[in-house]
Order: structure tokens, then C-alpha cells, then sequence
């Protein structure tokens, strides 16, 4: 999809509850949060907001999408499941991004964020995603990784190695992430983990919608 109609969207998916505690208009925050999410540095999103004739600083906008607190909806129930986990630093430490999607509409599904990447790890990500969605009976797509197909095996689910076809999906979304935190050479900075998460959970929420 061309990126500006991303930008025009609806913007029913983001839930402005806090809006009531703060002095700027509903329609600025709204559209502050999707262009930000949908690739807008912080600093080129408060340049948009000042040709709108609104001046707020980075540390608005950026706390705009925390209150925000986007999460990607419950209750699906796909027969496939492509998940993965990719490294992402923070600052100057090694964090691990796990995401669950739907190879059929590329939703994400879940989204985590781990200091590193183990078996007990993986099983906490998936017993999360099973209370999350209806995709116990589901044939979850991985590539070779050790920590997921142990995970898988212990949740007692199934799973079939496949390195390319529907697993894409999943790629796509890092590839995604990825090109939205280029500009911090694919690392946030001056941010701490639950920080970091959250913003990569309301991406996911606009990927999602976008």
C-alpha cells in the first residue's frame, strides 16, 4: 500500500482515553502517533505538527504513544502461525524482538521483547499468544532456531521448519521494524526495554490497521 494512504486512514484504532489530561486537540494527538508510527522520525513528526500550526516538543509526541499503551487485538484464530525472533539493541545491549503473524493477512499477532532467547523464553512467548488467540490446533512456521522448536515441543504444539514461503510474513514484519529504526542504526537509544516495547507494540497495532 502507498505510504500515504497509510497516512490517511482511520484512526479508530488508537484509543485516547488520556486525551482528557491533555491540552492538545484529539485530531493532532491522532495524527502525531500515526505518522510517527508509520515512519516519521520524532523530530520530523513535530515539524508536521508546527506546519499545522501546533509547536510540540519530541518528548510530547513520544510520550503520546506510550500513554497510548496500543496493543494488537485478541480473539484470532488463523490455521497458521509464522513466528521468529530477531536481535534489537537498546542502547548498548543485545534485546531479542519475538512476533507472531498471520501468514494469510501478515497481522501481527503477539509481540515481545526478551534480553535474550531461550526455550523458557520462547514457551513464555507462546503461552501468551495461546491466551491471546484461539491457535492451539494451528501449525506454527518456524525457521531452525533451537529455542522456538523447543518451546513448540514442549507447549506440546505443532510445527513445520519452513525457511521461505508463508514464514515471509513474519520477515516482512522485521524487515519492517528494521527500516523504521534505521535511523538509530536499528537501535533505540536513551530509552530502557519497557520503553522500547511499547513503542514496538503500537507499531505493530499500525502495521496491523495500515
Amino acid at each position: 500500500m502507498p505510504e500515504i494512504a497509510r497516512l490517511t486512514e482511520s484512526t479508530e484504532w488508537i484509543d485516547l482515553e488520556f486525551v482528557e489530561r491533555e491540552r492538545t486537540p484529539r485530531e493532532i494527538i491522532e495524527k502525531g502517533i500515526r505518522h510517527h508510527l508509520a515512519g516519521l522520525s520524532l523530530s520530523n513528526t513535530v515539524i508536521l505538527l508546527e506546519e499545522l500550526g501546533v509547536n510540540r516538543s519530541r518528548v510530547a509526541v513520544h510520550n503520546w504513544v506510550q500513554k497510548a499503551d496500543l496493543q494488537p487485538a485478541d480473539g484470532e484464530a488463523p490455521d497458521r502461525v509464522a513466528v521468529d525472533q530477531k536481535a534489537i539493541r537498546i542502547n548498548d545491549e543485545q534485546y531479542w524482538l519475538y512476533a507472531a503473524v498471520d501468514p494469510q493477512t501478515n497481522r501481527i499477532l503477539h509481540s515481545r521483547l526478551f534480553p535474550t532467547y531461550t526455550i523458557p523464553i520462547a514457551r513464555e512467548f507462546l503461552t501468551e499468544l495461546l491466551e491471546k488467540h484461539d491457535v492451539a490446533d494451528a501449525v506454527f512456521l518456524v525457521d531452525d532456531a533451537d529455542d522456538l522448536k523447543g518451546g513448540l515441543r514442549r507447549e506440546n504444539l505443532s510445527y513445520r521448519v519452513e525457511i521461505h514461503g508463508f514464514r515471509n510474513s513474519v520477515e516482512r514484519v522485521f524487515r519492517e521494524v528494521q527500516r523504521r529504526t534505521s535511523s538509530f542504526s536499528n537501535c533505540f537509544s536513551h530509552v530502557d526495554p519497557p520503553t522500547a516495547e511499547t513503542w514496538l507494540q503500537a507499531h505493530a497495532v499500525w502495521w496491523n490497521h495500515a
